[in-house]
C-alpha cells in the first residue's frame, strides 16, 4: 500500500500543478474570473490532498495500518468528489454539481481523522 499511496500523491500533485497551470495561463481566456477562481479552489485542494497521500504512503512504510489505510482512500474519494466536482462545474457550467462537493470536503476530515488516530495508536 506503500508504493500505491505514494504513486497517487505523486501522481494527484502532477495533476494538481497542470490544473493550476491551465488556470493561470488558458482557462481565464475561456470563463469568467468567478470560475478561475473555483477551478483555482479545486487544484489547491488537490495539492494539499496529493501531499497528504505522500504522507500516508510515507507513514504505510514504517507503521503498517488499516487505519492509514482507511484514510488513504478518504483522502482520495476526497480528492475525486470536491476537486472533480469543482472541475466538473467550470468545463460544464452545470452549477448544480456543486451540491456533491461538500461531500468530497466530508471525505478529506475523514481522511485526516483517521490518519491522526492512526498515528496516535501507533
Amino acid at each position: 500500500m506503500d508504493r500505491i499511496f505514494v504513486a497517487l500523491g505523486a501522481l494527484n500533485a502532477l495533476v494538481a500543478v497542470a490544473c493550476g497551470a491551465y488556470a493561470a495561463h488558458g482557462l481565464q481566456k475561456r470563463v469568467g474570473p468567478d470560475l478561475v477562481a473555483l477551478f483555482e479552489t479545486g487544484a489547491k485542494y488537490q495539492m494539499y490532498h496529493a501531499l497528504g497521500l505522500l504522507l500516508v504512503g510515507l507513514l504505510w512504510m514504517h507503521r503498517p495500518s488499516n487505519l492509514l489505510t482507511a484514510g488513504g482512500f478518504a483522502l482520495l474519494l476526497g480528492i475525486l468528489v470536491f476537486s472533480g466536482s469543482l472541475y466538473a462545474i467550470v468545463f460544464t457550467g452545470v452549477r448544480s454539481l456543486g451540491s456533491i462537493t461538500p461531500v468530497g470536503g466530508v471525505s478529506f476530515l475523514v481522511g485526516w481523522l483517521l490518519v491522526a488516530i492512526a498515528a496516535l495508536r501507533s
